[in-house]
């Protein structure tokens, strides 16, 4: 897989299982997705976030230490993916 696809493929799991009101184009690669200079998200919201990744790309965040680093921006979503992928191979 292509690695802007699946950058691409966050976004849209992002907006589609979160329900966010912008579309996957205007959210950036570096943009916090939690905090008021983000795009907001709570507690629930990682939750959510959580189960969709496992759903969407078979990756599984075991604790809220892991979740805290790994589900800050896209970015880090996007490398925390490969890691587990490339782990598991």
């Amino acid at each position: 897989m292509v690695e802007s696809d699946l950058r691409t493929r966050i976004k849209e799991m992002l907006v589609k299982n979160l329900m966010l009101q912008v579309t996957p184009e205007q959210i950036g690669d570096d943009l916090p997705l939690f905090g008021a200079n983000g795009l907001g998200l709570d507690s629930i919201d990682a939750l959510e976030l959580v189960v969709s990744m496992e759903k969407t790309f078979g990756v599984g965040v075991p604790s809220s230490e892991v979740a805290a680093k790994a589900l800050q921006t896209v970015n880090t979503i996007h490398d925390y993916i490969l890691e587990k992928r490339s782990a598991a191979a």
